[in-house]
């Protein structure tokens, strides 16, 4: 595996790549890297010839200056990860790198995605991940960018991005790896002390209780349930929603056809959590 920091020699590479006639996959992330991240890397190499990862643990991203420091770094593990599984390139820029000093901040028009869900709960949060997956996509230039289904928000909002600045790469949003007892693996899961994770399967089991009651009609008393059954189990809950999977819209009433999704977020000890499940 070879591993660059600057995006002039990154450039250099990959352009070679390229004369050669090679796909490019490309697989953003902050690192502490899992199964999950892993999982995108084997998509990549599934069907791309070249599969580059970058590890930047993105500051313009975090609304919350503590969470932002307690960000797990792992750099030894993560590089020993990715050249098990065989990653080609390793991308690991630095601030500067990223955000030369005199730059000018984009602001992008995400529309009333970025009013809702962890939207809400986090100012500015997506206007951070826009900032850099742009500046990544710009760098990479990849064939195919491969993103997580647990940050499904997040995928929706990029999708957006990418077709505002008019990135041409295809977008493919890969299957949330999960713990056996149905946690949705995460960086963040690393700060949860031993009690609390043993309940923090609850969030995925509220979600797949929804997915199995649902029938058409009001949706509302199913999140509401959902959301009760969490702060028993000591969460504090930020929401449980039922919304449209294209734009994230709430549905209170479904028809039994729209495509929905069930979202959660909510906090355990110190330990923010978010998952979510296709319902149909």
């Amino acid at each position: 595996m070879i591993i660059l920091k600057h995006i002039s020699k990154l450039n250099e590479t990959l352009a070679s790549h390229r004369k050669d006639g090679y796909h490019i996959g490309f697989v953003p992330t902050m690192g502490a890297l899992h199964k999950g991240h892993l999982s995108l890397i084997k998509a990549s190499q599934k069907s791309q010839q070249i599969t580059v990862c970058s590890i930047f643990v993105n500051p313009t991203q975090f609304n919350n200056a503590s969470d932002f420091a307690k960000y797990p770094i792992t750099l030894e593990h993560d590089i020993l990860a990715l050249e098990k599984v065989g990653c080609d390139i390793l991308f690991l820029p630095s601030v500067a790198e990223m955000y030369p000093d005199g730059e000018v901040k984009k602001h992008y028009q995400l529309g009333e995605i970025e009013l809702v869900l962890e939207a809400a709960h986090r100012p500015g949060h997506f206007q951070g991940v826009c900032q850099i997956v742009d500046k990544l996509l710009q760098a990479v230039q990849p064939n195919t960018l491969f993103l997580g289904q647990k940050d499904f928000q997040q995928c929706i909002v990029i999708r957006r991005m990418m077709e505002i600045t008019n990135h041409i790469c295809k977008l493919e949003i890969v299957q949330t790896v999960r713990e056996p007892d149905g946690l949705a693996m995460s960086s963040r899961n690393m700060r949860l002390s031993p009690g609390e994770r043993i309940t923090a399967h609850w969030i995925s089991k509220v979600l797949l209780q929804i997915k199995d009651k649902l029938v058409p009609g009001n949706t509302d008393l199913l999140e509401l349930e959902a959301a009760a059954t969490l702060e028993e189990k000591g969460f504090s809950v930020d929401y449980v929603a039922v919304c449209d999977t294209e734009n994230l819209k709430q549905v209170h009433d479904w028809d039994g056809r729209q495509k929905i999704v069930a979202l959660a977020a909510a906090t355990i000890g110190d330990t923010r959590l978010i998952d979510n499940i296709l319902l149909n």
